[in-house]
């Protein structure tokens, strides 16, 4: 058998990009063009994907592979793309053009964040000071994407990495006491619009037609009432944990550690608890009958995410797709500038919450 000549086989892959061919057609075998690998072989979260030779065009490979990609997602939950040359947001748009999967337009906003081309956010807008808690995006939603992707523009001087941990390592880390009282009853969320702190309406649901937030909360599972001066707020029971709809494994999907009110910082607790009830908070969290859980609980569940928790610094062109139905995400705080740009696409509607009811659950 003749032996391979690599070099031959790297000038042509050159040559072929120049004219837009495909790697494809060249008949380089994937592992010619790239190497695998872990940050941590005891947590393969994410894998690490890199080129073996420069010039391998990321879109194209990924189409090219879609569904070895879509089979180590699956495995891992999480793929780091590092080493390619993925010079801005056109290399993304590219990118994600390439996967032929439907983006998403982020509604159920609860942070600021610009859209800057069909499909693409900014990052979240919030004080590069603080941190952002890992969570699954859109988790209180009927209609949350399968996956979410962050490309890495400009890695901030001093942190702002993203934090990344298994949701299926972290249900199996919590009590099964505690699993089956959230198993049977469920998270309340309640949200306040407009009264001063964080989001107004208009911008999360991105109208100001009182109609239009009627008939998306019809269609979505949630009880909308409307108050005072404007003034809107929201009810959304829903369950703990999400069962992937490919593999089935549970994992813990909610907002409840995020959001529940011991979250706040002492600070804005006190401010808060001035004027308002904690129904009245921004944001109320509660088990789905509406019965406290207690602060123990909420420190546990931290517990668990801070012991699955992987961090890695973020690199100029690093690429990283998640299966948001198996990693949550957050942000370390940062110094400097940090330009993180994020889409989220393949939207999945739960089957597993009522259509009507979002507040007491009734058909």
């Amino acid at each position: 058998m003749k032996k391979r000549d690599t070099h031959s086989d790297a000038r042509r892959l050159l040559a072929a990009k120049r004219k837009n061919i495909r790697p494809s057609e060249l008949s380089i075998s994937s592992d010619s063009l790239v190497s695998t690998g872990y940050f941590d072989s005891d947590r393969p979260l994410p894998l690490v994907i890199e080129p073996k030779i420069d010039g391998v065009n990321l879109a194209l490979w990924v189409k090219d592979h879609w569904e070895l990609v879509e089979s180590k997602l699956l495995t891992h939950g999480g793929i780091l793309f590092r080493g390619f040359d993925v010079k801005g947001q056109s290399d993304f748009e590219e990118f994600l053009r390439a996967m032929e999967l439907p983006l998403m337009e982020y509604l159920e906003r609860s942070t600021p964040r610009a859209e800057l081309g069909k499909g693409v956010y900014t990052s979240t807008q919030f004080p590069p000071d603080q941190s952002i808690a890992l969570h699954n995006e859109l988790s209180a939603a009927l209609i949350i994407p399968r996956k979410i992707w962050f490309c890495c523009i400009k890695p901030a001087e001093e942190g702002g990495e993203t934090p990344i941990a298994d949701i299926r390592r972290i249900f199996q880390r919590l009590d099964p006491s505690v699993r089956e009282r959230f198993l049977q009853k469920g998270w309340l969320l309640i949200r306040n619009y407009g009264d001063g702190f964080g989001l107004p309406w208009q911008d999360s649901f991105q109208t100001t037609d009182k109609s239009v937030i009627e008939e998306y909360a019809r269609k979505n599972a949630m009880d909308v009432e409307w108050k005072d001066g404007d003034r809107l707020r929201t009810y959304q029971i829903r369950p703990a944990v999400i069962h992937h709809p490919q593999t089935g494994e549970i994992g813990w999907f909610n907002h409840i550690a995020f959001w529940h009110q011991s979250s706040l910082t002492p600070d804005v607790h006190e401010a808060l608890s001035a004027e308002f009830k904690d129904q009245e908070f921004p944001y109320f969290v509660s088990y789905g009958d509406g019965s406290p859980i207690d602060d123990k609980i909420i420190d546990m569940l931290r517990d668990a995410y801070q012991r699955e928790m992987i961090v890695f610094p973020w690199r100029t062109g690093d690429l990283l797709m998640l299966d948001n139905m198996l990693v949550a995400h957050g942000r370390r705080p940062y110094v400097g500038t940090r330009n993180v740009v994020v889409s989220m696409g393949e939207p999945y509607t739960r089957q597993d919450i009522r259509q009507k009811g979002g507040r007491r659950g009734e058909e």
